[in-house]
């Protein structure tokens, strides 16, 4: 499933009275629950069966007070890059590769700080905000969950 689907269907889960929806395709599985104002996104290849499990569980603590508590004291120091979606984090467009951005680094708005691949598909993330990495919150290769923050801009 692609980028511009996965953000139709969230856009209309929200706008709708509709609380839940889940998706299953031939390359994967994408579940949409509303939690208050915003929906949560939890998306799982079919491949592994032990994932969906395994993300069900952060997904629900994201959207509860404490994940919105540790979140808060990051968000004093400088501007929070958050995840846009559910997937895995990477610094570098291939393992061997330099990293996007390291700590120190000048960014500028619409410029790539990481890669996160969801579904096998590599969505470049980028800085919405001009300024320097000042904190890398997540470490490379590890999955991330939709609104986690991953980069601290000052």
């Amino acid at each position: 499933m692609d980028l511009r689907k996965l953000k139709t269907l969230i856009d209309l889960v929200s706008e709708s009275n509709v609380s839940e929806l889940e998706i299953t395709e031939a390359d994967g599985k994408v579940r949409i629950v509303k939690a208050g104002a915003t929906p949560v996104v939890m998306a799982a290849p079919m491949m592994q069966q032990a994932m969906p499990m395994a993300q069900a569980a952060p997904v629900a603590a994201a959207a509860g007070a404490p994940a919105a508590a540790e979140a808060a004291p990051a968000e004093e120091t400088g501007h929070v890059v958050k995840s846009p979606m559910v997937g895995t984090f990477y610094r570098s467009s291939s393992p061997g590769a330099k990293a996007f951005a390291e700590v120190g680094d000048q960014v500028k708005a619409g410029q790539p700080v990481c890669i996160i691949e969801a579904m096998k598909i590599m969505n470049e993330i980028e800085a919405d905000k001009d300024g320097t990495v000042t904190k890398i919150l997540v470490e490379n290769g590890q999955p991330v969950e939709y609104g986690q923050p991953l980069f601290i801009i000052e």
